[in-house]
Order: structure tokens, then sequence, then C-alpha cells
């Protein structure tokens, strides 16, 4: 007599499933990226790793104060890391005006889709003021985990 084997979804099998659900969602949301130079002195060092995510709907959407990861195909890394301090909309004050752009000139307001970031280590740190305002769609991320 030959006895036919049943196939039971068990609690492991679906713990399984779970496990590799997170995994997924957590490897397609989230990214490590370790800080390279001083441009986010004393925020961040470099060496730290922080972790970005573009699960907006998670974490929350970017706003002002908020530290932003986006590509930059100039940087060594292919990345930068920088603090938001304008949002679509926003006029630029004069201690952060583009220094291509005269202060004589109409306002600078930023435009709908783009960001104006600037590094805590203003001294040393190029961003937004010389390459103006970064498009929203090269973030990758925010970052919601520091040392």
């Amino acid at each position: 007599m030959m006895r036919s084997k049943k196939r039971a979804f068990t609690s492991f099998g679906a713990t399984l499933l779970l496990i590799l659900g997170f995994v997924i969602f957590f490897q397609r949301t989230f990214r490590a990226v370790i800080v390279s130079g001083p441009s986010m002195l004393p925020t961040l060092r470099s060496g730290d790793r922080v972790w970005a995510s573009s699960a907006y709907w998670l974490v929350g959407p970017i706003k002002q104060k908020d530290i932003v990861v986006f590509r930059d195909e100039n940087s060594a890394t292919g990345y930068l890391i920088k603090r938001v301090y304008f949002l679509p909309g926003d006029r630029v004050d004069f201690f952060n005006y583009p220094r291509n752009r005269s202060v004589l000139e109409q306002p600078f307001t930023i435009p709908p889709g783009y960001l104006y970031v600037i590094g805590d280590n203003r001294r040393v740190s190029e961003d937004s003021r010389e390459f103006g305002p970064i498009e929203m769609s090269r973030v990758i991320g925010k970052v919601v985990i520091r040392p």
C-alpha cells in the first residue's frame, strides 16, 4: 500500500517567506552609505556609516534640515551627502545665495522638483551655493540612521 505525501504550509514556511519579503523590501528601499570628506562635520565624520531610505511613505517626506544622499557624477564616490536648506518654492536668503548669481538680480526661488542643499561645514563644502539646486530625481534617499 502506497501512502500519499501531503504538503502542508507550516509556520516555518510562512516565517521564511516573511523574512524573504523583509529582505527584499529592505534591499530595495534602504542603502548603506559611507561618509567621505569633511563637508558634513561636525554632524557626520569621514568613515561614518549612514542608512538612507527612499521609502518616504515610511520615513516621511523630505523637509528642511533633513540630510539626503544624492547622485553626483563629479564626485569620487558617485554620491554626495548634504543637508536640505530650501524646498521647492522657498526663496534663498542673502547668506546662502548661489555664487554664480548676483544678489541684485531678482530673488532666487527654488523651482518645483528641486532641493537646495548645503553641507554643515560651510567653509569646505561644495554644495548648492556652487552647483545650484539639485533635482529630486537625483536623491537616493533621506538619511534615517546615523551614528
